[in-house]
C-alpha cells in the first residue's frame, strides 16, 4: 500500500504556501518547490496539484518510499524534501530507524550557516513530522 497522498499532505503542511525569502537559499518557493531546484517552473502560478506530480516523481519515487514502513517512509520524504534528495539517500545506509534519520538530519542543520534564522523551525519539523510517523494511516 502507497502511503503517498498521506505523507504528502503532511510534507506540504510543512512546507507551506509561497514564500519569497531573500535569506533563503532555496529563495522563491511554493509548496516546498523552489526556484533554485525548478528554475523553469513559474513558482508562483504553481498549482498544488502540480506539485504533487512532482513531489510523487521527483521525491517519493526517486527515495523509493513504497519500499519502507510508513514510519521510514514519512521521514524519508521528508527528508528528501526539505534537505534534498541526494542527502537523504546519503544518510539512509548510515541509520538503521526513522528516530537515528531524525538525528542525523538535526545534527546537518545545525551544521548550516542559516541554522540561527531558521534552526528553531527545523527542529519544530523534525519533532512533528517524527510524532506523525508514529501512527500508521490506515
Amino acid at each position: 500500500m502507497s502511503f503517498f497522498l498521506q505523507a504528502f499532505g503532511i510534507v506540504v503542511g510543512e512546507e507551506g504556501g509561497y514564500v519569497n525569502d531573500p535569506q533563503d537559499p532555496g529563495g522563491e518557493t511554493k509548496y516546498g518547490i523552489s526556484k533554485r531546484e525548478y528554475p523553469n517552473l513559474d513558482i508562483s502560478q504553481l498549482t498544488l496539484a502540480q506539485a504533487q506530480e512532482i513531489y510523487r516523481r521527483d521525491y517519493w519515487n526517486a527515495l523509493n518510499c513504497d519500499s519502507h514502513p510508513w514510519e521510514m517512509a514519512l521521514v524519508l520524504f521528508d527528508c528528501g524534501v526539505n534537505q534534498g534528495v541526494s542527502t537523504a539517500k546519503g544518510m539512509l545506509p548510515i541509520v538503521s530507524s526513522a528516530a537515528e534519520l531524525q538525528a542525523e538530519r538535526a545534527l546537518r542543520y545545525a551544521r548550516t550557516e542559516t541554522f540561527g534564522r531558521f534552526g528553531r523551525g527545523w527542529m519544530r519539523r523534525l519533532f512533528h513530522v517524527f510524532k506523525l510517523a508514529q501512527v500508521t494511516p490506515k
